[in-house]
């Protein structure tokens, strides 16, 4: 086997240190675009627009509150807190949920305990109804948005009092406290205006590359209800 000099065995050393950092910048590179079917490169799928007018918006526009959609004799609210929280108890064997815990709520990091009547936690629409009524909502049919109030991928369990300051925020005006989640939280508003053909403005799809361009391989979340409620649930015009 031949022997190098110390110079020949440092040029070949640099060179392969210099070949594997290039491989590595480039590999980063890349998946810093976000691959094929990430929540970042879904973004750039989503279409652009300005805000629609608030005219006609209420809650009763997208059905009465929790709605049984799925058909499982439960409510939409009680099936959320049996999927989110811990130690559940049920005041009627299987749907009223009557305590529980949300061992980590997804806005605050903390442990938040659930007391039906007396409860601190919300089931936050992840993308608000009034958000989507000024971005596409407010011209589709009444099962469309009675659909996308009760389906259980645009819903989640977390803390009333952070889920309050949110109010009807995007996520250029509001991302939860809790910055290890914020990740999960803009691929599922990403997840839910895609699943719905719901439209993003400059602004929110700016702040959405921003927060995704940190996790730029996280791919949205799947499944939830169809976008159509059963012909049985109406709403007011």
């Amino acid at each position: 086997m031949p022997r190098f000099t110390l110079p020949a065995y440092a040029v070949l050393a640099a060179a392969l240190l210099a070949t594997a950092g290039c491989s590595s910048e480039g590999e980063k590179g890349s998946d810093a675009k976000g691959g094929e079917g990430s929540a970042l490169k879904t973004v750039s799928t989503l279409t652009v627009k300005g805000r629609d007018s608030m005219s006609g918006y209420t809650r009763t526009q997208f059905g009465r509150p929790w709605a049984d959609t799925d058909g499982n004799k439960c409510g939409t609210r009680d099936d959320i807190l049996k999927r989110d929280l811990s130690e559940v108890k049920f005041g009627d064997g299987r749907c009223t949920v009557t305590s529980g815990t949300l061992t980590k709520d997804p806005y605050t990091g903390k442990s938040v305990r659930f007391e039906r009547g007396k409860s601190r936690i919300d089931i936050d629409h992840v993308v608000a109804l009034s958000d989507a009524w000024q971005k596409g909502a407010r011209t589709w049919d009444p099962a469309k948005r009675v659909a996308l109030a009760n389906d259980p991928l645009n819903l989640i369990a977390a803390d009333a009092s952070a889920n309050r300051s949110k109010g009807d925020g995007d996520t250029a005006k509001w991302l939860p406290g809790n910055e290890a989640y914020r990740c999960e939280y803009v691929a599922r508003q990403v997840a839910v205006k895609k699943k719905y053909g719901l439209w993003v403005t400059d602004a929110e799809k700016a702040a959405m590359v921003k927060v995704l361009s940190a996790c730029p391989s996280r791919k949205p979340p799947t499944g939830g209800n169809p976008t159509a409620a059963p012909t049985r649930f109406t709403t007011t015009r």
